[in-house]
């Protein structure tokens, strides 16, 4: 009886030092609060609101995700690990072998992020770019397709490399597939083509523009919303934290007003064309 109650015992010793080690496949409010995230990273989500986000979306450790150009890998962190086991995870970056000086030094930065970041190494690494490459996954494989903050990037550079973006997103995705989008928002009562390089655009051009696409709106979310940002800043979204654009130039006033007023919507692609 000894015997067995101290084999059940090593039994479950073994189990909690797995559970301890184990980095992948946690829920989204696990991965949120484990040590594989950076501090840095971790300071931003009182106004990045990762876990309340990601939850909105529905995003399961068991799904095939997209993120559209990750930037420094702020979400991979948190998605990459959760989806490690269970699920896939496509990061599309910016494309390699172009002539863009800012892509040739930031992709290769998020890449050796990739290789020496624990629960990032099953990764699967694609390039994107409307103008370059258009496939952000194969056809059809994706469950989710996440853009955060970059699809005023296209919008800034005009209508058509939005809509670009918007068919790969539509394509990339399984009928019934997610597209989330958390982005800038600017006022609606303000001049959308006045404020075009501002970083911003209006939520109702982004719906508008995804319908068109194809996708169906299920839902909306204030878990980013700003009400204090009115988006008229001298150098544009970038003025606010943590960027500063302004440098010293009233920056208690930035830091206490916070980061941007942003939208936070989720489309479907329909399961019925």
């Amino acid at each position: 009886m000894k015997k067995l109650t101290s084999l059940a015992l090593c039994s479950l010793l073994a189990s909690a030092t797995l559970a301890a080690t184990t980095v992948y496949a946690a829920p989204v409010s696990e991965v949120v609060q484990s040590d594989i995230r950076s501090a840095s990273n971790k300071a931003r989500d009182e106004f990045r609101n990762p876990q309340q986000t990601l939850n909105f979306f529905g995003i399961e450790d068991t799904m095939t995700v997209v993120e559209i150009w990750p930037g420094g890998g702020w979400y991979s962190e948190i998605l990459a690990p959760m989806l490690a086991d269970k699920g896939v995870f496509y990061a599309a970056h910016f494309p390699s072998g172009t002539d863009v000086e800012y892509f040739n030094k930031n992709l290769p930065k998020y890449q050796a992020k990739l290789a020496n970041s624990k629960g990032m190494e099953k990764t699967k690494l694609t390039g994107f770019h409307p103008k370059y490459t258009t496939e952000l996954a194969p056809a059809g494989s994706a469950d989710a397709v996440l853009t955060f903050r970059n699809l005023h990037n296209f919008y800034m550079n005009g209508d058509d490399a939005l809509k670009t973006t918007l068919a790969a997103a539509f394509t990339a995705l399984k009928p019934g597939g997610i597209f989330g989008v958390v982005d800038h928002r600017l006022p609606e009562n303000l001049d959308a083509e006045q404020y075009r390089p501002s970083g911003y655009v209006k939520q109702s051009i982004v719906i508008s523009m995804a319908k068109a696409a194809g996708f169906e709106l299920v839902a909306e979310s204030a878990v980013n919303a700003n009400p204090l940002d009115n988006a008229q800043h001298e150098k544009g979204v970038w003025t606010l934290a943590p960027t500063f654009a302004l440098g010293d130039k009233d920056r208690a006033k930035y830091a206490t007003l916070g980061e941007s007023d942003r939208m936070t919507l989720k489309f479907i692609k329909p399961n019925k064309m």
